[in-house]
């Protein structure tokens, strides 16, 4: 019975939230450029799907992945504590794995960096390799992920950590081919999305109430920055590393020639 109201009460907010997209969209097609809607049926069908999705996508959210998230950073964070009041940093490796590992899976399954990938690859002729930037950027979201939980392990402030980040991105910047440059930009963008975004904030949410001393409202928030910063990093030093194998002077380089 709790489950029904809470999902009628989704759908009421989903369809507060949707209703005026569909009245900008649908009144600047009669208003203003003054046509018709064509398949209005197929239009409305849509519209009815959108807001069945986004409803179960919410109730999925706060039923399964927010609750399941918390619990394994507890669970987690017990081990690391149970050397100790406190423990230390070191003491917490297997929250730093777990990290690690749900930043790349969540990552390699987010349905934008996936339709991103395939059109970097389409444009650029094959030259960039779908599977190979997906692959990239999950490594990068694996390690800001995971040095984001040192982060709120130790608490010590986000700003050493993004501010450090950026100057790094600034510096690779200024190196790497501009080609890539605004793929990876675009790249830390799309992988903090519908699948990534809710477990990675359970689990910061999760790992600062379990930790004494730290506050889910100060330390908990901030590793969605670090899944959007690290990603950058790593696709631009995926492109100059597949750069530099593709040199004509490497040993070996003709024989990879088509």
């Amino acid at each position: 019975m709790t489950i029904l109201i809470d999902t009628l009460q989704a759908m009421l907010e989903t369809l507060r939230d949707v209703l005026p997209i569909a009245v900008i969209l649908i009144g600047f097609q009669l208003l203003v450029l003054r046509r018709t809607i064509p398949n209005f049926r197929r239009l409305l069908a849509g519209f009815a799907y959108v807001l069945v999705g986004l409803t179960l996508f919410l109730v999925g959210l706060r039923e399964a992945l927010f609750p399941l998230g918390e619990t394994m950073a507890e669970q987690l964070t017990a081990i690391g504590l149970s050397g100790g009041a406190t423990g230390s940093w070191l003491d917490y490796g297997w929250v730093y794995a777990f990290a690690a590992a749900i930043g790349f899976a969540t990552t390699v399954a987010e349905p934008a960096l996936i339709a991103v990938s395939l059109k970097a690859q389409d444009v650029s002729g094959g030259a960039i390799s779908a599977r190979g930037l997906r692959i990239a950027v999950a490594v990068g979201v694996a390690v800001g992920v995971t040095l984001g939980a040192v982060r709120i392990v130790t608490g010590t402030p986000l700003p050493y950590y993004i501010i450090a980040g950026y100057i790094v991105v600034v510096l690779q910047t200024l190196r790497c081919n501009k080609e890539i440059i605004p793929l990876a930009f675009d790249s830390g963008g799309v992988t903090t999305s519908t699948v990534t975004v809710p477990i990675v904030t359970a689990l910061g949410l999760g790992l600062a109430s379990a930790i004494p001393g730290r506050s889910p409202l100060l330390d908990g928030f901030g590793l969605i920055a670090f899944a959007s910063l690290f990603p950058i990093m790593s696709v631009m030093g995926y492109a100059v590393v597949v750069e530099r194998m593709r040199r004509p002077g490497r040993p070996g380089a003709e024989e990879e020639e088509p």
